[in-house]
């Protein structure tokens, strides 16, 4: 926990960014039952039955120190997918900043990630422009 809070603590550099990165899953839903017919003065009533029709992913990139923000959505979250984002904050975002990142530390956020998604070359181009901060 010290490194996180020394990491926000810290004065960066023009060349420097910090950017937090999150995730999470949201559930496509379709309701199977209309709202029920209530009377004036009655309360809604829903019937909580849905139908599933998939799920989707979504990425959270935070500039904090800037005010920037990002949401990209994926149909999937693999290490392909992270890799990808990641690229896309290198190559597309901040071109031209060293990226201090901070996320947590599942399994999908590694730099091996980035050697399963691309050539080598590509994999260490972008590994090099990253300062990785895992959360607790």
């Amino acid at each position: 926990m010290e490194d996180i809070l020394e990491v926000y603590q810290r004065a960066f550099t023009e060349d420097e960014i910090l950017v937090c990165l999150d995730e999470t899953s949201k559930q496509h839903i379709k309701e199977t039952r209309n709202l029920m017919s209530i009377r004036p003065g009655e309360l809604e009533k829903y019937d909580f039955e849905y139908e599933l029709n998939g799920v989707s992913n979504l990425f959270m990139l935070f500039a904090p120190l800037v005010g920037w923000r990002h949401v990209k959505v994926t149909d999937r979250h693999t290490k392909i997918d992270w890799a990808h984002l990641v690229k896309e904050l290198v190559d597309t975002h901040f071109p031209d900043k060293q990226i201090i990142l901070v996320m947590d530390n599942l399994n999908t956020h590694k730099l091996g990630s980035l050697y399963e998604a691309f050539d080598p070359e590509v994999a260490r181009r972008i590994a090099k422009r990253l300062e990785i901060h895992y959360t607790p």
